[in-house]
């Protein structure tokens, strides 16, 4: 890779995880919370309203209030909020801790549904206070098993303003570490009764390892519509999909632009910004911000929205880019008000006149002031522009600028962009859609899909656009360098065929199955699959020996992966369904269900399915292998009747008794020969008993409540139990095949 490669990820990694995590990790070193440059030039530029300066720096000198924000397409989101309500906040407000009083929870006033909710806590508080120990362990468990997210509340901003719906086809592209990315998957999985919306989820990083991290974030969340890729932003490939028969481009209808950014808007909780900050990260962005937004407009379907958004209050990074872009458009993109689309979130409007200082304290309000030797590090397009009818047209008060002191958050820009009409430089309609005559066999091998000669419908090159600032700093048609197909007919598009270059770990390959691959046949008669089971959308990750692991992915997802293999570098895609049990032949199938695909597959399971009441949820969630006589009546009688082997376990909520859980619960089980186990992670046990009433916190301080001699039974075996990680460990050295260990015993067989 070369230098400018290093950098370019340098850069794209910058200030972005800062303000997803909320910083709750570890703290800084006492650092002075002074910068007269940045005082001096904030208040020469006059973004912070009259008389409120003072105000403006003692916020941002406050450290960051803790935030949090249920997962909201879960049905136990309701169960959740109410266990926080009535349980958590009330233990937690009117204490007083190193002089400070804890006051109350508070809803954030702008999120749908009191789904995210702030405090005057600090994360340092939470994390160290013997007092809040309890309150920690739960946010560490729930973020755990995907039920919450500890994230910045303007960090929450975007995703609202993209007004996702379940069909909606969405790229993410800068997405690490992923808190964004959680919620596009929320809002696609609105519906909970729809285990594969018709849209999806392409979260790209150019940050190799950082994708890991997004991996991590997305799969708590359990979605078949989420693929993780791997590129630079700014010459992201243009994809192609597979539609009614016929290939064609895919164009997005939403994207996310949260561009990497100098990041002085998480002073409150980045402490070194303060010392670092200086005007000159704002004109080294600026020229990568405005390419990743070019090649996110380009890939933006007619009528789709793209949200702009940046942790910066510079407008070189803010309005100087946006400006830039509808210029660029000629009226193809407009600037939306979104003003409505949040009520109860105070914000400014965006500026339409500002100018740039050097970090040696030099001004310059226009580009014909800059001297010859400073071209290379100002451009053009970080000025207004000059001519008042175009700058009235762009409507610059409708982007929003979120000040820290307004209301207790971090600073952040964002503005929303719709497109009208296809870019200037891509004025032509995408070639012909060839015929294919059959979907893409399911048993292609995805490195060996031929590369289509279709055209891209709208390769960015710098030369149409007459951005001089993107031909010096990138070579000429970088942003396709990665695609396929040639240039024809004098119309701008990519250059020929070129060998894509990947960096970073080989990924495993993703081979999908065959309707008749004979796995198939077990599980179809073991589990009575019904008829509409999308076999097509089954996948795994080797080309050889025995298939470990099961995994779906949507029917769209599965139609990008197989006509992009050599354009994209896949890092991760869909949920898993089943894993291999070598022990489980002997009963009829060698697989299991996973629990993280048990709501995606459980809708076509016809068989093997127990259904469970409150009672019989605890026996199986604390006793590790309880006898089948421990379940009540009903669910023992269902039990006896179904041989032994990988089961479901379900909880179906009785409207009628409010006490209960009115959410319904899915867990997988094994059903033994005279015994009956819930096979489940240990977070997600820890839930799914919270939601039941039952305690389960470990008091490490000796400060916590008192408990009863079978709650510390019980907690001693939640502590033991291992993951389902744990166990699959145990299947790569022939041991145990990932089921519970207990069922391989021999004094266990029972």
């Amino acid at each position: 890779m070369g230098k400018r490669s290093r950098q370019r990820q340098k850069n794209q990694s910058a200030g972005r995880d800062s303000r997803d995590n909320a910083g709750w990790g570890a703290g800084y070193a006492d650092i002075v919370k002074e910068n007269k440059l940045f005082e001096h030039y904030y208040k020469e530029l006059g973004l912070v309203p009259d008389g409120e300066f003072e105000q403006f720096m003692e916020a941002m000198r406050e450290p960051l209030p803790a935030t949090i924000r249920i997962t909201g397409y879960k049905s136990h989101a309701k169960e959740i909020l109410h266990c926080l309500k009535d349980k958590y906040f009330k233990d937690i407000q009117d204490l007083e801790i190193d002089g400070q009083t804890i006051e109350a929870p508070q809803p954030l006033s702008w999120y749908p549904d009191e789904q995210a909710w702030h405090t005057n806590m600090s994360r340092k508080i939470i994390r160290k206070s013997p007092l809040l120990e309890k309150f920690h362990q739960f946010l560490v468990s729930e973020t755990e098993s995907g039920n919450i997210s500890r994230q910045e509340a303007v960090s929450m901003i975007p995703p609202l303003l993209m007004k996702i719906e379940p069909h909606h086809k969405i790229l993410d592209m800068c997405a690490a570490p992923g808190s964004k990315t959680a919620q596009l998957i929320e809002m696609l999985h609105s519906d909970m009764d729809v285990p594969f919306p018709e849209g999806f989820v392409i979260a790209n990083d150019v940050d190799n390892k950082r994708c890991y991290l997004l991996v991590h974030q997305a799969k708590r969340l359990n979605s078949p519509c989420i693929m993780v890729i791997n590129h630079d932003a700014s010459c992201i490939p243009t994809l192609q999909i597979t539609t009614e028969g016929k290939r064609d481009i895919l164009f997005y209808d939403r994207i996310l632009c949260d561009v990497p950014c100098s990041g002085d808007g998480t002073m409150r909780k980045n402490i070194d910004v303060w010392k670092k900050w200086t005007t000159s990260n704002s004109l080294h962005l600026h020229g990568l911000q405005l390419r990743i937004a070019v090649r996110g407009v380009e890939q933006l379907a007619v009528g789709g929205r793209m949200v702009y958004s940046t942790c910066s209050l510079n407008p070189i990074e803010d309005e100087a880019v946006i400006a830039s872009l509808l210029e660029k458009s000629e009226g193809s993109l407009e600037l939306m008000d979104a003003s409505a689309d949040l009520p109860g979130l105070k914000w400014m409007p965006g500026v339409t006149s500002w100018k740039l200082m050097t970090k040696d304290g030099q001004w310059f309000s226009d580009w014909s002031e800059v001297p010859s030797s400073r071209h290379t590090q100002i451009r053009p397009t970080m000025f207004p522009p000059k001519d008042p009818e175009k700058l009235a047209n762009m409507h610059l008060e409708r982007c929003m600028r979120i000040l820290p002191h307004h209301q207790n958050t971090g600073g952040f820009f964002v503005a929303v962009l719709l497109k009208k009409a296809p870019m200037p430089w891509n004025k032509r309609l995408p070639k012909v859609r060839k015929e294919v005559s059959t979907a893409p066999s399911a048993s292609s091998n995805l490195h060996n899909v031929p590369e289509s000669s279709l055209g891209d419908g709208e390769g960015y090159c710098a030369e149409a656009t007459g951005d001089t600032q993107a031909e010096e700093e990138a070579p000429k048609g970088a942003a396709a360098a990665q695609e396929t197909g040639a240039k024809q007919d004098g119309v701008c598009g990519p250059p020929p065929n070129k060998k894509m270059k990947l960096f970073g770990y080989k990924e495993d390959p993703f081979v999908f199955l065959t309707e008749e691959d004979p796995v198939f046949t077990t599980i179809q008669l073991f589990y009575d699959l019904s008829p509409d089971f999308p076999k097509l959308n089954v996948l795994t990750r080797t080309h050889e020996g025995k298939k470990r692991h099961l995994y779906m992915v949507s029917k769209e997802l599965r139609y990008v992966l197989l006509n992009n293999s050599e354009r994209m570098k896949v890092i991760n895609t869909g949920v898993k369904v089943w894993s291999r049990n070598s022990d489980g032949e002997e009963f009829g199938c060698a697989f299991r269900l996973a629990q993280e695909g048990i709501y995606t597959v459980q809708p076509y399971i016809r068989s093997r399915m127990i259904t469970v009441s409150v009672e019989d949820v605890k026996v199986l969630l604390t006793q590790e292998n309880p006898y089948l006589s421990k379940l009540q009546d009903d669910a023992h009688a269902q039990a006896k009747k179904i041989g032994m082997g990988s089961i479901v376990l379900k909880y179906i909520p009785n409207p009628n008794n409010p006490t209960e859980p009115q959410c319904p619960i899915q867990l997988c089980g094994w059903r033994g020969k005279t015994s009956i186990r819930a096979f489940v992670p240990r977070n997600e046990r820890l839930h799914y008993l919270r939601m039941l009433g039952v305690e389960v916190f470990r008091d490490k301080q000796g400060l916590g409540q008192k408990r009863s001699d079978g709650e510390k039974e019980q907690e001693e075996k939640l502590g033991k139990e291992e993951t389902e990680e744990e166990l699959e460990s145990k299947d790569s050295n022939g041991d145990e095949a990932s089921r519970p260990k207990s069922e391989n015993c021999d004094q266990d067989k029972r």
